[in-house]
Protein backbone atom coordinates (compact mmCIF):
# COMPACT_ATOMS: atom_id res chain seq x y z
CA UNK A 1 0.00 0.00 0.00
CA UNK A 2 1.60 3.04 -0.93
CA UNK A 3 2.56 5.85 1.43
CA UNK A 4 2.30 8.88 -0.82
CA UNK A 5 -1.06 7.61 -1.90
CA UNK A 6 -4.06 9.43 0.08
CA UNK A 7 -6.26 6.76 2.14
CA UNK A 8 -9.70 8.59 1.22
CA UNK A 9 -13.01 8.10 4.07
CA UNK A 10 -16.15 8.56 2.68
CA UNK A 11 -18.10 9.91 5.20
CA UNK A 12 -17.64 12.58 7.65
CA UNK A 13 -19.63 11.11 10.60
CA UNK A 14 -19.38 9.25 13.93
CA UNK A 15 -16.73 7.08 12.79
CA UNK A 16 -15.21 8.62 9.62
CA UNK A 17 -14.14 12.26 11.65
CA UNK A 18 -12.32 9.32 14.03
CA UNK A 19 -11.01 7.16 11.08
CA UNK A 20 -9.82 10.28 9.69
CA UNK A 21 -8.33 11.24 12.70
CA UNK A 22 -6.74 8.20 13.38
CA UNK A 23 -5.48 7.82 10.07
CA UNK A 24 -3.51 11.34 9.99
CA UNK A 25 -2.27 10.29 13.28
CA UNK A 26 -0.65 7.54 11.67
CA UNK A 27 1.51 10.34 9.43
CA UNK A 28 -0.60 9.16 6.66
CA UNK A 29 -2.03 11.44 3.40
CA UNK A 30 -6.14 11.60 4.44
CA UNK A 31 -8.86 12.95 2.38
CA UNK A 32 -12.99 12.94 3.73
CA UNK A 33 -15.10 12.65 1.10
CA UNK A 34 -18.79 13.88 1.84
CA UNK A 35 -21.71 15.61 0.75
CA UNK A 36 -21.68 18.44 3.23
CA UNK A 37 -18.06 20.09 4.66
CA UNK A 38 -17.73 18.79 7.72
CA UNK A 39 -17.35 21.25 10.92
CA UNK A 40 -13.97 20.77 11.73
CA UNK A 41 -11.16 18.37 10.54
CA UNK A 42 -7.84 17.34 11.86
CA UNK A 43 -5.28 19.53 10.92
CA UNK A 44 -3.75 18.55 7.32
CA UNK A 45 -6.91 16.64 6.20
CA UNK A 46 -8.19 17.24 3.01
CA UNK A 47 -11.95 17.66 1.89
CA UNK A 48 -13.56 16.53 -1.16
CA UNK A 49 -17.16 17.65 -1.99
CA UNK A 50 -18.92 14.31 -3.67
CA UNK A 51 -22.19 12.29 -3.79
CA UNK A 52 -21.37 8.83 -3.54
CA UNK A 53 -24.58 7.39 -5.16
CA UNK A 54 -22.73 8.87 -8.22
CA UNK A 55 -20.38 6.34 -9.14
CA UNK A 56 -18.38 9.40 -11.28
CA UNK A 57 -18.41 11.77 -8.41
CA UNK A 58 -17.29 9.14 -6.27
CA UNK A 59 -13.98 8.03 -8.60
CA UNK A 60 -12.95 11.21 -8.84
CA UNK A 61 -13.67 12.08 -5.17
CA UNK A 62 -11.57 9.26 -4.58
CA UNK A 63 -8.44 10.06 -6.96
CA UNK A 64 -4.80 8.56 -6.76
CA UNK A 65 -6.60 6.53 -3.38
CA UNK A 66 -4.38 3.52 -2.17
CA UNK A 67 -7.52 2.65 -0.03
CA UNK A 68 -10.86 3.69 0.54
CA UNK A 69 -12.87 3.00 3.42
CA UNK A 70 -16.70 3.32 2.91
CA UNK A 71 -17.98 4.46 6.27
CA UNK A 72 -21.47 6.26 5.14
CA UNK A 73 -25.07 5.05 6.02
CA UNK A 74 -28.71 5.91 5.28
CA UNK A 75 -31.38 7.34 6.90
CA UNK A 76 -32.76 4.78 9.09
CA UNK A 77 -36.55 4.30 8.07
CA UNK A 78 -35.09 4.22 4.24
CA UNK A 79 -32.09 2.03 5.06
CA UNK A 80 -32.92 -0.44 2.70
CA UNK A 81 -33.67 1.76 -0.25
CA UNK A 82 -30.69 4.37 -0.07
CA UNK A 83 -27.96 2.52 1.46
CA UNK A 84 -27.22 0.17 -1.42
CA UNK A 85 -26.76 2.61 -3.90
CA UNK A 86 -24.29 4.36 -1.72
CA UNK A 87 -21.85 1.42 -1.27
CA UNK A 88 -22.05 1.05 -4.92
CA UNK A 89 -21.09 4.13 -5.60
CA UNK A 90 -17.88 3.58 -2.86
CA UNK A 91 -17.36 0.11 -4.43
CA UNK A 92 -16.80 1.51 -8.07
CA UNK A 93 -14.30 4.39 -6.37
CA UNK A 94 -12.67 1.56 -5.27
CA UNK A 95 -12.08 -0.21 -8.30
CA UNK A 96 -11.67 2.73 -10.88
CA UNK A 97 -8.77 3.82 -8.53
CA UNK A 98 -7.24 0.37 -8.26
CA UNK A 99 -7.55 0.47 -3.80
CA UNK A 100 -8.21 -2.00 -1.65
CA UNK A 101 -11.51 -0.88 -0.23
CA UNK A 102 -12.20 -1.05 3.54
CA UNK A 103 -15.87 -1.57 4.49
CA UNK A 104 -17.38 -0.60 7.94
CA UNK A 105 -20.39 -3.16 8.63
CA UNK A 106 -23.20 -3.51 11.25
CA UNK A 107 -24.11 -7.41 12.09
CA UNK A 108 -27.92 -7.28 11.03
CA UNK A 109 -26.93 -9.46 8.49
CA UNK A 110 -26.30 -12.51 10.58
CA UNK A 111 -30.12 -12.26 12.31
CA UNK A 112 -31.43 -13.84 15.55
CA UNK A 113 -28.00 -16.21 17.18
CA UNK A 114 -30.24 -17.86 20.12
CA UNK A 115 -27.34 -15.87 22.34
CA UNK A 116 -24.61 -17.42 20.86
CA UNK A 117 -21.84 -15.03 20.65
CA UNK A 118 -21.04 -14.17 16.88
CA UNK A 119 -18.47 -15.00 14.78
CA UNK A 120 -16.93 -13.97 11.80
CA UNK A 121 -18.16 -17.63 10.16
CA UNK A 122 -21.89 -17.18 10.91
CA UNK A 123 -23.84 -18.06 8.06
CA UNK A 124 -25.92 -14.57 6.38
CA UNK A 125 -29.22 -15.44 7.63
CA UNK A 126 -31.13 -12.34 8.58
CA UNK A 127 -34.99 -12.65 8.02
CA UNK A 128 -35.64 -9.05 8.86
CA UNK A 129 -35.87 -6.33 5.97
CA UNK A 130 -32.75 -4.27 6.97
CA UNK A 131 -31.02 -7.76 7.70
CA UNK A 132 -31.81 -9.27 4.53
CA UNK A 133 -30.24 -5.91 2.74
CA UNK A 134 -26.96 -5.79 4.55
CA UNK A 135 -26.66 -9.71 4.09
CA UNK A 136 -26.70 -8.44 0.01
CA UNK A 137 -24.56 -5.80 0.35
CA UNK A 138 -22.15 -7.73 1.70
CA UNK A 139 -22.17 -10.67 -0.91
CA UNK A 140 -22.40 -7.84 -3.81
CA UNK A 141 -18.56 -7.02 -2.28
CA UNK A 142 -17.69 -10.29 -1.99
CA UNK A 143 -18.68 -11.12 -5.60
CA UNK A 144 -16.78 -8.12 -6.78
CA UNK A 145 -13.52 -9.50 -5.13
CA UNK A 146 -14.36 -13.24 -6.03
CA UNK A 147 -14.54 -11.35 -9.93
CA UNK A 148 -11.13 -9.79 -9.02
CA UNK A 149 -12.54 -6.46 -9.61
CA UNK A 150 -11.33 -4.64 -6.20
CA UNK A 151 -9.47 -5.76 -3.06
CA UNK A 152 -11.88 -5.98 -0.02
CA UNK A 153 -11.23 -5.89 3.35
CA UNK A 154 -14.84 -6.08 5.70
CA UNK A 155 -15.10 -4.65 9.39
CA UNK A 156 -17.90 -5.07 11.82
CA UNK A 157 -19.13 -3.89 15.11
CA UNK A 158 -22.23 -3.49 16.99
CA UNK A 159 -23.85 -0.34 18.72
CA UNK A 160 -21.57 2.97 19.10
CA UNK A 161 -21.03 4.91 21.76
CA UNK A 162 -18.35 7.78 22.29
CA UNK A 163 -17.65 11.58 21.95
CA UNK A 164 -20.00 12.93 19.54
CA UNK A 165 -22.27 10.18 19.32
CA UNK A 166 -25.19 10.73 20.07
CA UNK A 167 -28.31 9.20 18.25
CA UNK A 168 -27.52 5.46 18.85
CA UNK A 169 -29.24 3.05 21.84
CA UNK A 170 -26.53 4.33 24.01
CA UNK A 171 -26.33 7.66 22.66
CA UNK A 172 -28.35 11.02 24.16
CA UNK A 173 -30.80 9.40 25.84
CA UNK A 174 -28.62 7.55 28.64
CA UNK A 175 -25.75 9.65 29.28
CA UNK A 176 -27.07 12.90 28.70
CA UNK A 177 -29.99 11.70 30.48
CA UNK A 178 -27.79 10.44 33.20
CA UNK A 179 -26.42 13.69 33.55
CA UNK A 180 -29.74 15.19 34.30
CA UNK A 181 -30.74 13.15 36.68
CA UNK A 182 -33.32 11.15 34.31
CA UNK A 183 -33.77 7.75 33.72
CA UNK A 184 -31.79 6.10 30.81
CA UNK A 185 -34.86 4.94 28.06
CA UNK A 186 -33.37 1.64 26.61
CA UNK A 187 -34.97 -1.40 24.44
CA UNK A 188 -35.37 -4.91 25.65
CA UNK A 189 -34.34 -7.17 28.70
CA UNK A 190 -30.98 -4.80 30.45
CA UNK A 191 -29.79 -7.80 32.13
CA UNK A 192 -28.50 -9.41 29.02
CA UNK A 193 -25.08 -9.28 27.70
CA UNK A 194 -25.04 -7.16 25.13
CA UNK A 195 -21.97 -6.11 23.08
CA UNK A 196 -21.29 -1.94 22.68
CA UNK A 197 -18.69 -0.42 20.46
CA UNK A 198 -16.38 2.24 21.27
CA UNK A 199 -15.71 4.76 18.15
CA UNK A 200 -12.14 5.07 18.81
CA UNK A 201 -11.82 1.56 18.89
CA UNK A 202 -13.75 1.40 15.35
CA UNK A 203 -11.50 3.48 13.69
CA UNK A 204 -8.29 2.09 15.33
CA UNK A 205 -9.61 -1.25 13.74
CA UNK A 206 -10.57 -0.04 10.47
CA UNK A 207 -6.79 1.89 10.35
CA UNK A 208 -5.34 -1.95 10.97
CA UNK A 209 -7.13 -3.34 8.36
CA UNK A 210 -6.51 -0.05 5.91
CA UNK A 211 -2.86 -1.06 6.62
CA UNK A 212 -2.03 -4.62 7.25
CA UNK A 213 -2.05 -6.75 4.22
CA UNK A 214 -2.80 -9.99 6.46
CA UNK A 215 -6.82 -8.19 6.22
CA UNK A 216 -6.87 -8.49 3.06
CA UNK A 217 -10.22 -10.48 1.62
CA UNK A 218 -11.56 -10.89 5.22
CA UNK A 219 -14.00 -10.84 7.52
CA UNK A 220 -12.89 -8.73 10.76
CA UNK A 221 -15.11 -8.12 13.64
CA UNK A 222 -13.66 -4.94 15.09
CA UNK A 223 -12.35 -5.21 18.37
CA UNK A 224 -13.58 -2.97 21.70
CA UNK A 225 -14.77 -2.89 25.37
CA UNK A 226 -15.01 -6.07 27.21
CA UNK A 227 -18.87 -7.48 27.23
CA UNK A 228 -20.96 -6.64 29.97
CA UNK A 229 -24.93 -6.47 30.64
CA UNK A 230 -26.31 -3.09 29.59
CA UNK A 231 -27.66 -2.72 33.15
CA UNK A 232 -23.83 -2.81 34.52
CA UNK A 233 -22.82 -0.41 31.70
CA UNK A 234 -25.56 1.75 33.18
CA UNK A 235 -24.16 0.90 37.20
CA UNK A 236 -20.21 2.63 35.24
CA UNK A 237 -22.15 5.27 34.24
CA UNK A 238 -23.84 6.38 37.53
CA UNK A 239 -20.50 5.74 39.01
CA UNK A 240 -18.87 9.03 36.68
CA UNK A 241 -22.56 10.86 37.20
CA UNK A 242 -22.41 10.49 41.25
CA UNK A 243 -25.38 8.76 41.27
CA UNK A 244 -27.44 5.72 40.40
CA UNK A 245 -29.17 5.47 36.80
CA UNK A 246 -32.38 3.84 36.61
CA UNK A 247 -33.76 2.56 33.45
CA UNK A 248 -36.57 3.47 31.45
CA UNK A 249 -37.19 0.00 29.47
CA UNK A 250 -39.70 0.39 26.74
CA UNK A 251 -41.91 -2.81 25.57
CA UNK A 252 -41.15 -4.21 22.80
CA UNK A 253 -44.99 -4.71 22.18
CA UNK A 254 -45.15 -1.16 22.69
CA UNK A 255 -42.99 -0.36 20.02
CA UNK A 256 -44.63 -2.71 17.29
CA UNK A 257 -47.70 -1.66 18.05
CA UNK A 258 -46.92 2.24 17.92
CA UNK A 259 -45.05 0.95 14.40
CA UNK A 260 -48.01 0.62 12.94
CA UNK A 261 -48.30 4.45 12.58
CA UNK A 262 -44.79 5.56 13.01
CA UNK A 263 -42.22 4.50 10.42
CA UNK A 264 -39.43 5.02 12.88
CA UNK A 265 -40.96 3.01 15.77
CA UNK A 266 -41.53 0.30 12.92
CA UNK A 267 -38.25 0.39 11.59
CA UNK A 268 -36.93 0.14 15.24
CA UNK A 269 -39.33 -2.66 16.32
CA UNK A 270 -37.94 -5.67 13.41
CA UNK A 271 -34.44 -5.32 15.25
CA UNK A 272 -35.40 -5.67 18.52
CA UNK A 273 -34.43 -9.18 18.87
CA UNK A 274 -30.80 -8.18 19.67
CA UNK A 275 -32.33 -6.93 22.81
CA UNK A 276 -34.31 -9.77 23.76
CA UNK A 277 -31.31 -11.89 24.15
CA UNK A 278 -27.65 -12.18 24.69
CA UNK A 279 -25.71 -9.69 22.00
CA UNK A 280 -22.10 -11.06 21.65
CA UNK A 281 -19.47 -9.89 19.40
CA UNK A 282 -16.72 -12.41 19.29
CA UNK A 283 -13.21 -10.06 18.03
CA UNK A 284 -10.98 -13.16 19.05
CA UNK A 285 -10.09 -13.22 15.45
CA UNK A 286 -8.61 -10.07 14.82
CA UNK A 287 -6.91 -9.65 18.43
CA UNK A 288 -5.17 -13.07 17.59
CA UNK A 289 -3.92 -11.60 14.44
CA UNK A 290 -3.37 -8.16 15.34
CA UNK A 291 -3.25 -8.36 18.94
CA UNK A 292 -5.42 -6.81 22.07
CA UNK A 293 -6.41 -3.41 20.83
CA UNK A 294 -10.02 -2.52 22.96
CA UNK A 295 -10.17 0.36 25.38
CA UNK A 296 -11.59 -1.36 28.86
CA UNK A 297 -15.24 -0.50 29.06
CA UNK A 298 -14.68 2.16 32.64
CA UNK A 299 -12.75 4.23 30.88
CA UNK A 300 -14.34 4.33 27.47
CA UNK A 301 -17.52 5.30 29.45
CA UNK A 302 -15.54 7.90 31.38
CA UNK A 303 -14.43 9.54 28.15
CA UNK A 304 -18.13 9.63 26.97
CA UNK A 305 -19.34 11.26 30.24
CA UNK A 306 -16.32 13.63 30.18
CA UNK A 307 -17.85 14.72 26.53
CA UNK A 308 -21.14 14.95 27.62
CA UNK A 309 -20.87 17.01 30.47
CA UNK A 310 -18.46 19.21 28.54
CA UNK A 311 -21.46 19.83 25.53
CA UNK A 312 -24.16 20.29 28.58
CA UNK A 313 -22.14 22.59 30.24
CA UNK A 314 -24.27 22.15 33.75
CA UNK A 315 -23.58 18.76 34.83
CA UNK A 316 -26.13 16.75 36.82
CA UNK A 317 -28.64 19.62 36.40
CA UNK A 318 -32.40 18.72 34.71
CA UNK A 319 -32.33 19.52 30.96
CA UNK A 320 -35.18 20.03 28.68
CA UNK A 321 -36.44 17.73 26.77
CA UNK A 322 -39.44 15.83 25.73
CA UNK A 323 -41.64 13.43 28.18
CA UNK A 324 -39.91 9.89 28.93
CA UNK A 325 -41.95 7.18 27.54
CA UNK A 326 -44.15 5.62 30.16
CA UNK A 327 -42.62 2.62 31.47
CA UNK A 328 -42.06 1.08 34.87
CA UNK A 329 -39.18 2.23 36.44
CA UNK A 330 -36.65 -0.47 37.26
CA UNK A 331 -33.77 -0.78 40.17
CA UNK A 332 -30.57 -1.76 39.39
CA UNK A 333 -29.28 -5.93 41.12
CA UNK A 334 -26.08 -7.08 42.02
CA UNK A 335 -23.44 -6.34 39.65
CA UNK A 336 -22.61 -9.53 37.37
CA UNK A 337 -19.69 -11.14 36.18
CA UNK A 338 -18.55 -9.51 32.97
CA UNK A 339 -18.22 -11.95 29.24
CA UNK A 340 -14.58 -12.08 29.11
CA UNK A 341 -13.59 -11.12 25.10
CA UNK A 342 -11.28 -14.43 25.36
CA UNK A 343 -13.65 -16.85 27.29
CA UNK A 344 -16.66 -15.94 25.72
CA UNK A 345 -15.68 -14.62 22.77
CA UNK A 346 -16.95 -11.04 22.58
CA UNK A 347 -15.66 -8.02 21.03
CA UNK A 348 -17.58 -4.68 21.23
CA UNK A 349 -17.15 -2.17 17.93
CA UNK A 350 -19.22 -0.54 15.18
CA UNK A 351 -23.66 -0.38 13.10
CA UNK A 352 -25.73 0.88 11.75
CA UNK A 353 -27.21 3.76 13.12
CA UNK A 354 -30.23 7.69 14.53
CA UNK A 355 -33.44 8.39 13.49
CA UNK A 356 -32.63 10.91 10.21
CA UNK A 357 -29.20 10.04 10.15
CA UNK A 358 -26.84 11.89 7.51
CA UNK A 359 -25.20 9.56 4.34
CA UNK A 360 -22.17 10.45 6.56
CA UNK A 361 -22.69 8.91 9.62
CA UNK A 362 -21.65 5.45 10.26
CA UNK A 363 -22.25 1.78 9.88
CA UNK A 364 -23.14 0.51 13.52
CA UNK A 365 -25.50 3.40 14.86
CA UNK A 366 -29.29 2.81 15.67
CA UNK A 367 -31.16 5.40 16.67
CA UNK A 368 -32.55 5.47 20.12
CA UNK A 369 -36.36 4.81 21.02
CA UNK A 370 -36.55 7.84 22.72
CA UNK A 371 -35.15 9.81 19.76
CA UNK A 372 -37.22 7.75 17.38
CA UNK A 373 -40.56 8.74 19.57
CA UNK A 374 -39.79 12.36 19.10
CA UNK A 375 -39.27 11.71 15.10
Amino acid sequence: MSGDRPHVVFGAGQVGRALSARLAGLGLAVRVVSRHQPVALPDGVDWRAADAKDPDAAADAAKGATVVYQCLNAPYTNWPELFPPLQRGVLSAAERNGALLVSLENVYGYGPTGGKPMTEDLPLAAKTVKGRTRAAMTEELLTAAERGRVRIAIGRASDFFGASVTETTLGERVFANALAGKRADFLGNPDLPHTYSYVPDVAAGLATLGSDERAVEEVWHLPGPETVTTREVLELIGGEVGHPVAIRSVPTLALRALGLFNPMLRALAEMAYEFEEPFVLDTSKYQSTFGAAGTPLAPAIASTVAWYRSRTGTPNSPQEGPTPWPASESTPPPPQTPVAASAARTPASGSDPSPTPPPESGSSSRPSPRSAIKA
